[in-house]
């Protein structure tokens, strides 16, 4: 961060502008609900003043395109939202348990600047996103998600359901985040190890680091997500149907508890799978 402190307001005025502007057009697109945008322009001020391009402009890539993806086919997604707490419009809870993690990452990088806080950052970013688009594109397949555990056949959206087509969009999610973490290191010229532009081969290899930090992570992160909703994530029963559903209300009747670890809901989960994520993308570090 710059040591002049009109800088460091400025930086900080300029984020809190930016961050409020994208959070207020969440908010009217209805991307982002009314705590959900407090807490999205709050972060993102953060991200922009004690962070560069790269931590700023990852969260952004992350929100723009799991906000559009969930408006494809809405209609149909809307009869998941009913049974799963994955709604379009996301809440505080949602936004921080997305982007909370690798907010701390960045005020750390900002005190004590490390290539370790970059690729945790980029594998928990990556997971996020992973997780969104194969929520979002896998639950548009034709053939119905299986059990992460048994391969039992499930219903789309739920909870510790995989597909090929949602594979490989969480596959695609964690590239394109590595890819854009590369390209915003250059164009901000944050002094990254990874993107030292002396040499072709060091901008070769810092591209390299980051996608496959992106992608293994993403996906690690991605399983992580699907495995802790198949076993230890909050469920609970419809008084009403029957169903075993995340919501605590279905057919606007309070539910009952079915299974699952009380504390861990759906907020949770995305934060573990984050540190998960986050963790496996370190072990770039040493290669």
């Amino acid at each position: 961060m710059p040591d002049c402190p009109m800088s460091v307001w400025l930086d900080w005025l300029i984020g809190f502008a930016c961050a409020g502007l994208i959070a207020g057009l969440g908010y009217r697109k209805q991307w982002l609900s009314g705590s959900g945008a407090i807490a999205a322009a709050m972060m993102g001020t953060i991200y922009y003043a004690a962070g560069s391009l790269l931590w700023f402009g990852l969260l952004i890539l992350f929100f723009i395109s799991g906000s559009v993806l969930s408006r494809m086919k809405r209609e149909r997604k809307r009869r998941m939202e009913q049974d799963y707490a994955k709604g379009s419009r996301r809440d505080a809870g949602q936004v921080f348990a997305n982007g909370g993690l690798g907010m701390l990452l960045c005020l750390g990088n900002a005190i004590v600047p490390h290539e370790a806080w970059v690729l945790a950052f980029i594998g928990i970013m990556a997971t996020v996103t992973a997780d969104t688009w194969a929520t979002e594109l896998g639950s548009l397949s034709r053939k119905p998600p299986r059990s992460v555990l048994n391969g039992r056949v499930l219903e789309p959206g739920a909870s510790g359901g995989v597909s090929l087509r949602g594979t490989l969009a969480a596959a695609a999610g964690g590239i394109i985040i590595g890819g854009a973490a590369w390209l915003f290191s250059l164009l901000s010229s944050s002094g990254n190890p990874y993107t030292d532009l002396s040499s072709f081969t060091s901008i070769v290899y810092g591209a390299w680091i980051m996608v496959l930090a992106g992608l293994v992570g993403g996906l690690a992160g991605c399983f992580a997500d699907s495995y802790l909703g198949a076993t230890v994530q909050l469920m609970h029963r419809c008084t009403v149907c029957g169903k075993i559903v995340e919501t605590d209300m279905h057919h606007e009747q309070p539910t009952v508890y079915a299974r699952g670890w009380r504390w861990m809901n759906n907020d949770m989960v995305n934060a573990v799978s984050s540190i998960i994520g986050g963790a496996v993308a370190l072990l770039f570090l040493v290669i």
